[in-house]
């Protein structure tokens, strides 16, 4: 008696077969030619996985990473050949910057069409080899598994990042036997007694310590270790450039955040350490300033540095003490330390000026509407609440003036390390999509904001009631500052004109109001979150002085100083 013949699948449905049993539900994409088969093997399955289509290759990428950053899953994203991975190839680079998981499946000409320069073929393994931890083309039907289950734990383990998989058209249109394959699994490294005991001599030895917070993966029981360590020596702890959500800064240990327009003080306290540890953050360009406040390749401060990745370690900065850890592997150990509260005075020196600097060190801004008074509203904000931004001056109200929580391991900050315009209006869909009954806002500039606006339309589509405030001066900020900084006067390439905000919110079927008086603002914002519960988009459209640039200075400020 013969077996009967196991049932035959395309590589489409094999695909996304092998997706199920990686824990995916939702997916982002758009559509494209060659990766119909997977398109129709999600119709399937749509049981199991949503898709969410967005309006621009780079705006589904960019969901991607941020629903990686915010559930230390891969986000998944799926985009046509050619032009579509090249639109998508910004998002990318930021998860691999922001270290955040991601799989992007990029449809290819078919197998006999390759080194023809056929319809819009490119050779992904060149083109992505730079951006991402690893990159290949699934050319054989009976290695999809392999090949899939290796692109989830590469994506997760050690450092995390993106990795890009190539889907030839003839190879997701061939049959071949399901394939069965056990879930994939995170892997980190851990540490030993004796790198712990040299952590312990190290703070025993230090006056002037100071803890620089990032990383990833953070799991509730880490946080609760870490936490544990920090208070136990009673260390302050600065967050990196984009991490503020890593340690809660409404305790006592937290002294702000080392990143673009850090405070003064903060950055003084920095060079004057004399021992830096350094929690999961690479320590790049806008956490060190430039690589001033610790100078390459080796630090005048003695440096213990703690990371999921060995290739990190010693390759800018050479360390007293490297570590190769997981986060929650690092922090379990950690807290098990004998502890002795010998940085009470230096924490509380630290603390007073973080606390001086969000209050009585601002000068406030010109203009009608007060940035850090609309900021400081979000303290009424339930502390789940999630803040998204892409890139531009904007920002800098946000980081300065806002306290973020630490829910248990909740995400609450969604912004690219990388300085990516367009990355807060994507994040801030795929975030609600994700979590739906956290309130969700975008704080963008009007520049960033024109990146993606496009994503409204999806925002609108699926009902994902996001609040996008829109800091409108007319201008990119970022450039302008370096502009009037290095020619000061001579403005070339940074003006533009901005559209209604508000017209162009209601023509997508958004909410949207002006807010241009501080006193509009309380209510307007009201209005926004009575929109967002109902599954409405609303976008506020916040217009500024155009003389303000920074927290700390003017336009005119700076050209006064010129003269």
């Amino acid at each position: 008696m013969t077996s009967p013949t196991p049932c035959r699948l395309n590589g489409g449905h094999i695909l996304v077969e092998q997706l199920i049993t990686h824990g995916t539900d939702k997916i982002f994409c758009v559509p494209g030619e060659s990766y119909l088969a997977v398109l129709d093997a999600l119709y399937t399955h749509q049981d199991k996985i949503r898709t969410y289509v967005a309006r621009q290759d780079g705006g589904a990428a960019f969901m991607a990473a941020a629903y990686g950053k915010f559930t230390g899953t891969p986000g998944i994203c799926f985009v046509t050949r050619g032009p579509g991975a090249s639109n998508a190839s910004i998002a990318v680079h930021t998860a691999f910057q922001d270290s955040d998981p991601m799989i992007l499946f990029i449809g290819q000409v078919a197998s006999d069409q390759v080194e023809r320069e056929a319809f819009q073929e490119i050779d992904y393994r060149r083109m992505f080899a730079p951006l991402c931890k690893w990159v290949a083309q699934i050319d054989r039907v009976d290695r999809i598994g392999e090949y899939v289950a290796r692109a989830y734990a590469t994506a997760t383990s050690g450092r995390p990042g993106p990795v890009v998989l190539a889907l030839p058209e003839d190879m997701l249109t061939s049959l071949g036997e399901p394939q069965h394959l056990a879930p994939y699994t995170i892997t980190q490294a851990s540490l030993g007694p004796l790198q712990m005991q040299a952590l312990q001599n190290a703070l025993e030895a230090a006056e002037k310590p100071l803890v620089i917070l990032g990383g990833a993966g953070w799991s509730a029981e880490g946080t609760k270790h870490l936490q544990q360590f920090i208070e136990g020596f009673d260390l302050p702890v600065a967050c990196a450039f984009r991490f503020q959500d890593a340690y809660d800064n409404d305790l006592p240990n937290y002294v702000g955040d080392a990143g673009i327009g850090i405070n003064p003080a903060l950055g003084q306290a920095i060079k004057a350490a004399d021992l830096i540890i350094a929690i999961g953050a690479r320590l790049g360009e806008m956490t060190t300033g430039g690589y001033t406040l610790l100078t390459p390749p080796r630090s005048a401060q003695k440096l213990i540095h703690i990371h999921n990745d060995v290739l990190e370690l010693n390759r800018v900065y050479q360390a007293d003490l490297a570590i190769a850890s997981g986060m929650n592997e690092f922090a379990a150990l950690a807290s098990t330390l004998p502890t002795r509260k010998k940085f009470s005075s230096h924490t509380q020196t630290l603390r007073h000026a973080y606390e001086h600097w969000q209050s009585a060190a601002y000068q406030g801004m010109p203009g009608t509407l007060e940035l850090a008074t609309v900021v400081r509203a979000f303290a009424a904000n339930p502390d789940t609440t999630v803040y998204t931004n892409g890139a531009g001056n904007f920002s800098g109200w946000l980081h300065r003036f806002h306290r973020y929580r630490r829910p248990n391991t909740l995400r609450t900050q969604l912004a690219p390390s990388s300085g990516s315009m367009g990355y807060g209006v994507p994040a801030a869909i795929a975030a609600k999509i994700t979590d739906p009954d956290r309130l969700v806002v975008c704080f963008t500039g009007d520049g960033d904001f024109m990146m993606t606006v496009q994503e409204l339309a999806t925002a609108v589509h699926y009902r994902v009631g996001v609040i996008f405030m829109i800091s409108n001066n007319g201008y990119y900020g970022t450039i302008r500052l370096h502009q009037e900084r290095e020619y000061t006067g001579r403005v070339s390439g940074t003006d533009f004109s901005n559209p209604d905000f508000a017209a162009m919110a209601k023509s997508f079927g958004a909410h949207g109001e002006c807010v241009r008086h501080t006193d509009e603002f309380a209510p307007a914002y009201e209005r926004a979150i009575a929109a967002s519960q109902q599954g409405i988009p609303a976008v506020l459209d916040l217009v500024i002085d155009a003389d303000a640039i920074t927290t700390q200075t003017t336009i005119s400020k700076m050209r006064a100083a010129k003269k």
